[in-house]
C-alpha cells in the first residue's frame, strides 16, 4: 500500500512540468530495511510499483562508513558498485539513481527529490544562502557546492549531524546549491504541504512572459536547416525552434545572454543541454561559427541563440532536441528567478568538467534516448504529407511513421488533421508528428506548412505531395468552375509544396551535399492513359508527370530525386467507396459504366479491368515510396502500381 502512495505522489510531481522536466528528481520509500527508490531510465510522470529499485539499507549506511579512493574516477567507480551491489536479488536488472546513498540518510518514510526553477531560482542565486536563511530558517538546511554522488552524500551526512545537534531534530528541507530541494517526512501529506510552502515563499513579484510574439519566418526557414545538417550531415538528428517574450529578451543582446545563460546552472542542464551555448547573429557565417564550435569544444553545440530571433535546440532525435529545449527554457526562468535572490550564479568550470565526464550521467543520458534509436527504412528523416488527414494519405503517413519518419500531417480538415496526427503520436510516440493545416492552392499557406515542418523538426527529407480531388463527367457536362478546382489541387498545388518544400531540401544540400532529398507526386494511372468522362483528373495528373520531369531536371543538383508513384483504382478509399460522393456513385450516376445498375456494379467492373483482379491498396503505394526514396539512381520516373492496368511499354 505505501509503495502505491509512493508512486501516486511520483506521478502527480512527474506529471507538473513546474517540477519536473525531461523525466528528472527521483523518490523513495522506506520499509523493514528495504528502500524502494526510483531506478534511472524511468520517469516519475508514469513510474510504476515495480519500476522502483528495491535495495539494502544496511549496505547503503555501510558505504559510509568506508575509505574510497581520494581520486574522483576510482572512488565514483568503487561506490558505485557497492551501490550496485545494495540491490537486492532480483533487482539486478534495474540501476538505482545516483542519489539513493543520500535518500537512505533520511530517517523518514519518504523522500521527494526535486528541481524546480522557482527552488533553483535561489539556489542557483549569488545571495542563495543568505536568502534560504531569511525564508526558512533553521528548518532547512543548505549544502555548498558539492559534486554528486558519495561525496554530496558525505558532505549531506555531516550537515544533517550538525543541524541535529542545533535543532534537535533531523532536518525535512535540505535545500543543495545549483541542484534542487530534498523533502524527506513519514506522511506523504506532510510532503506536499512542506513543498507548498516552499513555493509560497519562494514566489516572486513578477513571472517571465512566455507568450507567443511575431517573428521573421524566413530567418528561421533559412538558419534551422542548415545547423541540422551541419549538426548531422546525414540527416540523421532534429531541430526545435523556440521563441516567445521572454526568449527574445534574453537573445536581444549577445553581453546579456552570455552573463545569464552562458554558462549552465545544474547538472540536468549540463546532462541535456552541454555546458555552453552558441550564440550568433542572423548575418553570421552560420557554417564557420558552428565549426568554431566544435573545434573549441570538441563536440557540437546542443543550443544556438539566434540574435534577435530565438533560440534551437538540436539532438539526433526529436525527443532529444525537445528535451534540450525544455531544459534551456529552464535554464531562462532560473536565470530570471535568480535575479530575485542576487543574480545568476552558474556552476563554476571545474564542476561543469566533472559533470561532462561523470558515467553516470552518461548513463543517464544514454538511458533516456537509446530507446529511441532503431533501423527502420525511413528513421529520423522528415516527411510532409498532404491530403493526410483521411483515407489514402492518412495511410501513407501512418506508414512513413511506422518506418521511424516524422510527419507533418497536412490537410485543409484541420480538425482531421490534428485526430489524425494524435492518432500517429499516441501508436509511434509523442514526437512522431505534429498537425498543420494547409490549402495547398495557396502559396502563402504552403509557405507557412513549410515552416512549421522546419521549426518543429528542423528541416524537410520527403515531401509527399498527395493532396487531390476529382470532378468526373462528360466534356459536355462539366462546369469551368469543377475543371478550375481539379487543376488547382491537383497539378499548381503540387508545384506550390514542391516550390517551397525544395527551398529547404537546397539550404539541407548546400550544408552537406552528398545527402539525398525526395519529393514523390502521389499521381494516378491516370497520368498515364486517358479516362473517359474523367479528362480534369486526368489532364492534371498528366501535367503532374509533366512537372515530375520538369523539377526532376532542375533539382538534381541540389541533391534532390523528384518522383511520381502512380496507383490504380484505391476502390475501398472513401474516393471510390463513399455512399454519397465517392467514384462508384459519380460514375454510376453519370453512365460512365455501361448497364451498371448498382454500385457493386461499377465495382466490380473496375476489379475485372485489373489483372490482380483487385484494386490498389495503401500498401502497395508505399513499397513505391519507400523505392522512390531508398534507391540512388533514379529521378523523373513515374512509377505505375496499377496492379497491371497499364503496362508502360
Amino acid at each position: 500500500m505505501s509503495l502505491n502512495i509512493l508512486t501516486a505522489m511520483s506521478n502527480k510531481y512527474g506529471s507538473d512540468p513546474n517540477y519536473v522536466l525531461a523525466g528528472g528528481g527521483n523518490t523513495s520509500f522506506k520499509d523493514a530495511g528495504v528502500m524502494y527508490v526510483k531506478g534511472s531510465g524511468t520517469a516519475l510522470a508514469d513510474i510504476q510499483p515495480h519500476q522502483f529499485v528495491q535495495m539494502d539499507m544496511n549496505k547503503l549506511h555501510a558505504m559510509l562508513e568506508k575509505d574510497y579512493s581520494p581520486e574522483d574516477d576510482k572512488r565514483e567507480a568503487e561506490a558505485l558498485a557497492d551501490m550496485l551491489a545494495a540491490r537486492l536479488p532480483g533487482e539486478e536488472a534495474k540501476r538505482p539513481s545516483v542519489e539513493a546513498i543520500l535518500h537512505a540518510l533520511f530517517p523518514y518514510k519518504y523522500v521527494l527529490h526535486l528541481h524546480p526553477a522557482l527552488v533553483n531560482g535561489l539556489t542557483c542565486g549569488k545571495n542563495g544562502e543568505k536568502h534560504c536563511r531569511d525564508l526558512f530558517g533553521d528548518i532547512a538546511v543548505w549544502i555548498k557546492l558539492t559534486k554528486p554522488g558519495y561525496i554530496l552524500a558525505l558532505a549531506c551526512k555531516k550537515a544533517f549531524t550538525e543541524s541535529q545537534a542545533k535543532t534537535g531534530e533531523f532536518p525535512k528541507i535540505t535545500i543543495l546549491q545549483n541542484h534542487g530541494i530534498f523533502i524527506a517526512a513519514d506522511t506523504v501529506e506532510e510532503i506536499e504541504a512542506t513543498m507548498s510552502n516552499v513555493m509560497t515563499k519562494l514566489k516572486t513579484k513578477s513571472e517571465p512572459d512566455f507568450s507567443a510574439i511575431d517573428y521573421c519566418k524566413d530567418s528561421v526557414s533559412h538558419i534551422v536547416p542548415a545547423l541540422r545538417m551541419l549538426y548531422s550531415p546525414t540527416g540523421m538528428a532534429s531541430a526545435v525552434f523556440c521563441t516567445s517574450k521572454q526568449v527574445m529578451d534574453v537573445v536581444s543582446d549577445e553581453k546579456r545572454f552570455i552573463r545569464a545563460l552562458g554558462k549552465p546552472f545544474s547538472p540536468d542542464h549540463i546532462v541535456y543541454c552541454k555546458d555552453e551555448p552558441l550564440f550568433i547573429n542572423t548575418d553570421a557565417d552560420i557554417k564557420k561559427a558552428f565549426e568554431n564550435y566544435c573545434t573549441k569544444k570538441g563536440y557540437a553545440p546542443k543550443i544556438i541563440a539566434i540574435k534577435g530571433l530565438g533560440f534551437i535546440a538540436l539532438g539526433s532525435t526529436k525527443k532529444e532536441a525537445e528535451t534540450a529545449k525544455l531544459l534551456f527554457l529552464d535554464a531562462i526562468k532560473v536565470a530570471f528567478y535568480s535575479e530575485s535572490f542576487g543574480g545568476p550564479l552558474p556552476l563554476p568550470d571545474a564542476f561543469t568538467d566533472f559533470i561532462l565526464n561523470w558515467e553516470i550521467e552518461a548513463y543517464r543520458t544514454r538511458a533516456a534516448f537509446d530507446a529511441e534509436k532503431s533501423t527502420k527504412r525511413l528513421e529520423g528523416k522528415i516527411a510532409i504529407v498532404t491530403g493526410s488527414a483521411q483515407g489514402f494519405g492518412k495511410g501513407i503517413a501512418m506508414s512513413l511513421a511506422a518506418e521511424g519518419a516524422y510527419i507533418v500531417v497536412a490537410d485543409i480538415n484541420a480538425a482531421g488533421a490534428e485526430k489524425t496526427s494524435a492518432e500517429l503520436n499516441e501508436t509511434y510516440g509523442k514526437y512522431c508528428s505534429i498537425p498543420v493545416a494547409v490549402n495547398v492552392t495557396d502559396e502563402a499557406s504552403v509557405e507557412d506548412m513549410i515552416h512549421e515542418a522546419v521549426a518543429n523538426f528542423g528541416g524537410l527529407d520527403l515531401l509527399v505531395s498527395n493532396a487531390g480531388v476529382l470532378r468526373a463527367g462528360s466534356v459536355f457536362e462539366l462546369t469551368k468552375e469543377s475543371f478550375d478546382f481539379v487543376t488547382s489541387v491537383n497539378y499548381t498545388a503540387y508545384f506550390l509544396c514542391a516550390k517551397h518544400a525544395a527551398k529547404i531540401m537546397k539550404l539541407q544540400n548546400e550544408m552537406s551535399p552528398d545527402y539525398l532529398s525526395d519529393i514523390i507526386e502521389i499521381n494516378s494511372k491516370s497520368g498515364l492513359a486517358g479516362s473517359n468522362k474523367n479528362f480534369a483528373y486526368a489532364g492534371s495528373k498528366f501535367g503532374g508527370i509533366g512537372l515530375t520531369q520538369s523539377f526532376a531536371l532542375e533539382f538534381i543538383e541540389y541533391g534532390i530525386k523528384v518522383n511520381a508513384v502512380c496507383p490504380g483504382n484505391y476502390l475501398d478509399g472513401p474516393l471510390w467507396s463513399d455512399p454519397e460522393n465517392g467514384l462508384f456513385k459519380q460514375y454510376l450516376d453519370a453512365g460512365k459504366v455501361k448497364g451498371a445498375t448498382s454500385l457493386a456494379d461499377v465495382r466490380k467492373y473496375y476489379e475485372d479491368r485489373v489483372p490482380m483482379r483487385r484494386g490498389c491498396e495503401i500498401a502497395d503505394v508505399v513499397r513505391a515510396i519507400l523505392y522512390a526514396v531508398e534507391q540512388q539512381y533514379e529521378t523523373g520516373q513515374a512509377i505505375p502500381v496499377t496492379g497491371g492496368q497499364v503496362m508502360l511499354g
